[in-house]
């Protein structure tokens, strides 16, 4: 197993805190809708501003 990016992790952390990552692992990310990546990209966006903060 490849090991993830930091970037991939922050998505699958956001899919996760978001509830989506049975469906994510089901269908991966091809199958959410675009409302729902869209969400996850928001929250990887505040979690990398906030980051940059500390």
């Amino acid at each position: 197993m490849r090991m993830l990016s930091y970037e991939e992790r922050l998505k699958y952390e956001a899919a996760r805190e978001l509830g989506l990552l049975e469906k994510l692992e089901r269908v991966g990310w091809a199958g959410l809708s675009t409302a729902e990546s869209g969400r996850i990209g928001g929250r990887v966006g505040a979690k990398k501003r906030e980051k940059r903060k500390e």
